[in-house]
């Protein structure tokens, strides 16, 4: 052991005045005089120059001028590790295939110890795997099936380490000794495995790492397997090293404990040892004492609590020493209970409780105050009100130790206990106050070390009574209305108002604005909601009351439930329902509506009875559609109104039956050469009765007797086209067209005529002739063909253009309807030659085209506005000059110019002409006149001058450029 080796103890309490501390060893108190190798700094312990007589239980005790307490208990050892003895130890022979154990055997010692194993010399040493094994509780090494390599010189190395988070020393010997020394033999053997038994109980603390080895000798090597006798899988935190043969259990709890079990393996058999681990918990405290502040000869009643396993048991202590029970002082479950306390109780006092795996402290400081009777902090209320005929209690609590008598007195004249006056505690109360009752009561108090007195004033006031009788209210919905609540009160008190609907409390300005209060309250545009029982709650200082009004209201019927069709035909639903809530107002009729995939929402259906009254919860509803899907839904009516809709029945399907109804607008006509087109409208699906729906279409020659029939299989078909060669063109067909479904045929509809696709015209309009009429218009004319009802009609002209660099296929196209021989061609471009060519069109398509014609369009009008424009006004005339336009090289001359005026901006221009570059317009001077100025030539018209604006005032000249 080093000299120079020092250990502190630490200990700190608070406290005011600041604690003192000492300190006691084994139970007596320690000397630490100067020159000692024990000293204290603060609360803490320094010893210095260690030696095995410091060893030994250390316990603090913290001192002030209000008593003790003491620390828990701290132990100090010294670990040592003796050598190991000198004799050497025989050889260990063992035939291969064989296992064998190696005792380590070590030394005497103190601390925990660690133990390995050299092979031969420093520092091969023996590796563990599941032939080998060095335990950690013995120190053996055992080797499950002994192999030639395995001989050899075997070394123990036992190592002492002591943990320094304990507050302990360090002491690390480390003593190598030779053990055994294998021999080799020729014959291998087999065996059972053979297992070491472990300790049969093993006590685990609460939160530690518990560590079972087990390991099996035999041949073939064993395998090591674990697991719980009770059948409960290992919990994920196990640590299970089958190689090693060692289980480990961090953290362990209450629900770790149990029968574990080693279970060793091999072809030969099995093998087994069982060991308990048993859970212990150190101490832990739940409720702990409370420092405390008595009156003397009160009583005192601490309750200390704690867990642990085993349980833990108590003891107190008072000033550091322990407490003897006596008459006054018992100890029951930790429970210390002092009565008829005095001044020797004064002191700190602990609770400990405690089991063989710790103890813990808990500290609590009682006073015992004796004073006289002092009303300083607990004067009687200067005033107190009451309302006449209440009851009201005055309150005395003076503070005084012990607790003595109490008097009253009214005025001058002393109070005894009786009926009116009964006292609680000191305090007085009277019963059925009157106005007699009211005027000054003065409190005294008396101990043994004084007496003292205060006072206060009574006021009775005149009480708080609802005028208003309770009522039942019964309102439509939408009306409004007023809840009355009249209040007789003293007018010298303040008076609030507090309104509650169903016992909740009304916040007004919330509610969507339907609350109004002016102590009375409103309720404006009632609703279904709003029905339920209202308080009018009101208070004073002195008392309160409250009346509740029943409000009915009356609405129209809740939705009725349970709708359900209860039978089914192709156009007719038998429904049944459940009535809703009538609020308060007889159901007279119900209203029923029925919606489809085809319907535009909701709509009513007839039913029988025509008019389903309120009494009836079953009607059948006629003229479905058959083969569509219906939902149903139910409004009930009362002399309110018609309430909300039901839900939705659940969908059902009428029956298939024959289509009763044809296409609507047979038509056709036009097609290509021998063709016969028939159009028509289709049925609607809600109209096709059943599936498998289809078209019948019936067509004969004009004149003819029978009839051709084909079928066209798809509902949604809309044309049907019958071609053959020897279709004339433009030959009148009667047309009929029928429905069918999977039930059957239906009806025809009626006969209409429908001509054969026509030929288009066979001949060229002739005399084409174009002029152009600016730069983006050109006049086309033409001679006309025959306009009749021949096979070969004309319906309108195509006239095609194109410019004179561009193809005939990227022509434009227009045309015109009618037998019309002129037309326009517009937006062209200037100055640009184009082609033209005209041909007649019916149904058919168009016929063959004229002769292309050319035209060339003239220069584009001048592209510059005129400027320099002024004006000025004269006798009832506006006078105008501005300078002559110039056209550039490419655009037309500029042959005159039109004036554009108007009195305002949303007014229709007039305009005048004049090919000159001046005008005289004669207008009233006294109007606003807007005016422009746009050149024009044979190129049409150009660019516009900007806006002028004259204004009203004559006489004055201007210019706008």
């Amino acid at each position: 052991m080093e000299k120079n080796r020092e250990v502190v103890f630490s200990c700190e309490a608070q406290g005011d005045p600041p604690p003192f501390y000492r300190w006691k060893l084994n139970g007596s108190l320690l000397n630490s005089k100067p020159g000692s190798h024990h000293s204290l700094s603060g609360g803490n312990l320094r010893i210095n120059h260690l030696n095995k007589e410091d060893a030994g239980t250390y316990q603090c005790l913290a001192s002030n001028s209000f008593g003790t307490i003491v620390s828990r208990e701290a132990s100090l050892t010294f670990a040592y590790l003796e050598n190991f003895r000198s004799h050497k130890r025989s050889s260990v022979s063992v035939r291969e295939g064989q296992g064998v154990v190696l005792l380590c055997g070590p030394p005497p010692h103190s601390g925990a110890l660690t133990f390995s194993w050299i092979f031969n010399e420093y520092p091969s040493f023996v590796k563990q795997d599941s032939r080998r094994f060095v335990s950690q509780e013995t120190g053996n090494l055992y080797i499950a099936k002994v192999e030639p390599s395995d001989v050899g010189n075997y070394t123990c190395v036992v190592t002492n380490t002591l943990d320094i988070t304990d507050k302990h020393l360090f002491e690390s010997l480390r003593q190598l000794s030779p053990i055994a020394h294998l021999t080799e033999t020729q014959r291998e053997i087999s065996g059972l495995p053979a297992i070491p038994k472990f300790p049969e109980i093993v006590q685990v603390a609460k939160g530690s790492t518990v560590r079972l080895e087990c390991f099996a000798l035999g041949n073939p090597v064993p395998s090591i397997s674990w697991h719980r006798v009770d059948g409960v899988p290992f919990a994920r935190k196990v640590d299970v090293r089958k190689t090693s043969g060692v289980m480990e259990i961090p953290y362990f709890q209450q629900e770790d404990a149990g029968t574990y079990e080693c279970v060793a393996e091999n072809s030969k058999g099995r093998n087994s040892v069982q060991g308990k681990l048993s859970f212990f918990a150190s101490p832990q405290l739940i409720e702990k004492p409370q420092d405390v502040q008595k009156a003397i000869d009160d009583s005192l009643v601490w309750e200390c609590k704690a867990t642990g396993k085993p349980k833990p048991s108590y003891r107190w202590m008072k000033n550091g020493e322990n407490l003897e029970p006596t008459e006054r002082v018992q100890v029951i479950n930790g429970a210390l209970s002092i009565t008829r306390l005095g001044l020797s109780d004064i002191g700190m006092y602990q609770c400990v409780a405690g089991n063989k795996y710790g103890e813990v402290y808990s500290n609590a400081e009682l006073r015992v105050i004796a004073v006289a009777p002092d009303f300083f902090q607990n004067q009687l209320k200067s005033h107190t009100l009451v309302k006449e005929g209440g009851d009201v209690l005055i309150e005395c609590k003076p503070k005084m130790s012990p607790r003595g008598t109490i008097s009253w007195r009214k005025g001058n004249d002393a109070l005894r206990a009786s009926s009116r006056y009964p006292t609680q505690i000191g305090s007085l109360r009277i019963s059925n106050t009157t106005k007699a009752d009211a005027g000054t009561y003065t409190c005294a108090a008396h101990n043994q070390f004084g007496e003292a007195s205060s006072s206060g004033n009574l006021i009775v006031k005149e009480p708080t009574i609802i005028t208003t009788a309770p009522n039942t209210l019964d309102v439509t919905v939408g009306e409004s209305i007023i809840l009355p609540c009249q209040v007789s009160y003293d007018p010298s008190l303040e008076l609030k108002f507090t309104w509650f609907f169903n016992e909740q409390l009304i916040h007004f300005g919330s509610h969507g604005g339907y609350f109004e209060k002016v102590g009375d309250m409103m309720i404006r545009n009632i609703q279904l909601r709003h029905a339920g029982k209202y308080t009018c709650a009101v208070q004073t200082k002195v008392d309160s009351s409250s009346i509740a009004t029943d409000l009915i209201v009356r609405g129209p019927p809740g939705p009725p439930t349970s709708i359900h069709v209860e039978e089914i035909t192709d156009t007719t639903a038998t429904l049944s329902w459940r009535p809703g809530p009538d609020n308060h107002s007889p159901i007279t009729a119900y209203t029923i509506q029925a919606r489809t995939p085809f319907s535009l929402g909701w709509q009513a259906v007839s039913t029988v009875p025509k008019v389903v009254g309120g009494s009836h919860l079953t009607a059948t509803v006629i003229e479905l559609n058959p083969w569509v899907e219906y939902e149903f839904r139910v409004l009930a009516s009362n002399a309110v109104g018609t309430g909300e809709p039901s839900k939705p029945s659940k969908k059902a399907r009428t029956k298939e039956t024959v289509p009763k109804v044809t296409p609507a607008n047979v038509s056709g006509g036009g097609g290509s050469r021998s063709e016969l087109v028939i159009t028509w409208e289709p049925v609607p699906e809600e109209l096709q009765n059943a599936a498998g729906f289809g078209y019948v279409v019936a067509f004969r020659p004009f004149g003819a007797t029978g009839w051709m029939q084909a079928a066209v299989p798809s509902p949604e078909a809309s044309k049907y086209v019958f071609k053959n060669e020897t279709i004339l063109p433009f030959s009148p067909f009667q047309v009929k067209v029928g429905v069918y479904n999977n039930k059957g045929e239906g009806p025809f509809g009626p006969v209409v005529t429908i001509y054969s696709a026509e030929e288009e015209p066979g001949r060229a309009p002739s005399r084409l002739r174009a002029k152009s009429l600016s730069a983006f218009d050109v006049e086309v004319y033409w001679k006309a063909l025959p306009w009749s009802t021949s096979k070969k009609r004309v319906l309108g002209y195509e006239l095609r253009y194109w410019e004179k660099n561009e193809k005939e296929d990227k022509a434009s196209l227009l045309r015109t309807v009618g037998n019309r021989t002129m037309a326009i061609i517009q937006g062209l471009k200037g100055c640009t030659t184009y082609y033209i060519t005209v041909r007649a069109y019916n149904t058919a398509g168009t016929g063959p085209p004229s002769p292309a014609v050319n035209v060339t369009t003239k220069k584009p009008p001048p592209s510059q506005p005129p400027s320099k424009v002024m004006w000025n006004t004269s006798n009832s005339k506006i006078i105008l000059n501005w300078e002559q336009v110039k056209p550039l090289e490419n655009e037309s001359e500029v042959m005159g110019y039109k004036i554009l005026y108007k009195r305002n901006q949303f007014s229709r221009p007039s305009i005048m002409e004049t090919n000159t570059t001046s005008v005289e317009l004669s207008l009233p001077t006294d109007e606003e006149y807007i005016i422009q100025i746009r050149p024009f030539g044979e190129g049409g018209e150009g660019s516009s001058s900007r806006q002028i604006t004259i204004p009203k005032i004559s006489g004055r000249s201007s210019s706008a450029n």
